[in-house]
């Protein structure tokens, strides 16, 4: 059986191709921290408090796009969603003013909340049996823009060229994106699919309403926070240049993709909780020993492990969050934009905090103490996965 159906393959490649650039306007800004803070002359709190803007402004536009779907419809809410990045793009590090980027790292944030939750709930659409493949796969084309992004920022500073005209690229192709988006004919959200006589305050009293929001908080948090820190962490501890670091950040999203793309392809089973909890427990242990090689010496061998480790994060992160928003179309089938607009805010809302506890510890304590923040919570991380998977086995026995 295909992962999607024939008739829907143009409406899946049109959003393959959005996630695409919303996975780079993840990481780009992460991808350049090095060069921001060396230039621009910020401390880790202010480069906190840029990259704690754009979460804030994204859970709350996740959580607001769960009703515009609803109420507007998926076209519309991806097109403001890329309207809006393109211009926080535009302007963005054009000044080294930390107010100015603040608040069109806010812009940037406003337009990914809706283009998250409008190619989500379409992507659900597009899987009636919830087998959780499409997701998985839309997933993989947010990682491929996540490397895609810090491999331009490499290229860009081995050239010598400026590192800031990425951005510019960026927002050009974002008004592509939504002349596109005009023409696609996206699902319409019908009585049938838009939870006829079921009130939205009933959908707190199912415990997967709160254990998705815990869980993409714990889980997003930890994604971005190793994404945004993996290569300043490397600059600190190990004298990398900006460059190579920025290559690091790819690097984890390579090992994103393999997960996202490989395990809907080679798996076609039923336990889909189960690779889950595996692969969360590997992302916490992976972090954990980043954590540990950061007190060694570097030499080839160390060097080597640090990149074997950084891969390996990158796959244990890779299916968390479809695997999460899968759960939440089976669970309220009438709801599913609000269900995944109220867990995709407990993500913007650990991204938002995440950058501050990060900032906040390494400029008291160091970098490698910021860093080990980030192992503790993928513990928690997948403790919570664990509980996620004992529901849904307990729900599927019902």
């Amino acid at each position: 059986m295909s992962i999607i159906e024939p008739r829907h393959r143009r409406l899946f490649l049109a959003l393959f191709t959005v996630f695409i650039l919303f996975g780079t306007s993840f990481t780009i800004i992460g991808a350049t921290l090095p060069k921001i803070l060396a230039d621009f002359h910020w401390d880790y709190l202010i480069a906190g408090t840029v990259l704690g803007a754009g979460a804030v402004a994204y859970f709350v536009s996740a959580f607001a796009a769960g009703h515009l779907v609803k109420h507007w419809g998926p076209k519309r809410t991806i097109i403001s969603g890329i309207v809006l990045d393109a211009i926080g793009l535009t302007f963005f590090a054009a000044t080294p003013d930390p107010l100015t980027n603040i608040l069109l790292s806010a812009l940037i944030g406003l337009g990914q909340g809706c283009v998250e939750i409008g190619v989500s709930w379409s992507t659900l659409r597009l899987d009636p049996q919830n087998t959780g493949r499409p997701m998985n796969l839309m997933h993989g084309a947010f990682a491929v823009g996540a490397i895609l992004g810090p491999l331009a920022v490499g290229i860009l500073m081995h050239s010598g060229l400026d590192w800031t005209a990425v951005y510019r690229g960026m927002a050009f192709i974002f008004a592509l994106l939504a002349a596109m988006m005009v023409f696609t004919a996206l699902p319409q959200v019908t009585p049938q699919t838009s939870e006829p006589g079921v009130k939205p305050e009933r959908l707190s009293k199912h415990p997967a309403y709160w254990l998705s929001f815990l869980a993409l908080f714990l889980y997003v948090g930890v994604e971005l926070g190793v994404s945004n820190w993996v290569a300043e962490y490397f600059v600190a501890v190990f004298a990398y240049s900006s460059a190579a670091s920025a290559m690091l950040v790819s690097l984890f999203w390579v090992g994103l993709l393999v997960g996202r793309f490989g395990i809907p392809l080679l798996y076609k089973g039923p336990h889909q909780d189960r690779i889950l909890v595996g692969l969360s427990a590997l992302a916490a242990l992976t972090i954990i020993l980043l954590t540990l090689l950061g007190f060694t010496t570097l030499n080839p061998v160390t060097d080597d492990i640090g990149r074997v480790l950084v891969f390996l994060a990158g796959l244990g992160c890779s299916i968390y969050y479809p695997a999460v928003i899968t759960l939440l179309g089976k669970c309220f089938p009438h709801a599913q934009s609000q269900a995944i607009g109220f867990a995709a805010t407990g993500g913007g809302i650990g991204a938002f905090l995440f950058p501050f506890i990060m900032s906040a510890i390494s400029q008291n304590w160091g970098i490698r103490a910021g860093f080990a923040t980030y192992g503790v919570f993928a513990i928690a991380m997948t403790v919570v996965a664990t509980m996620l998977a004992a529901l849904a086995a307990k729900e599927k026995s019902e």
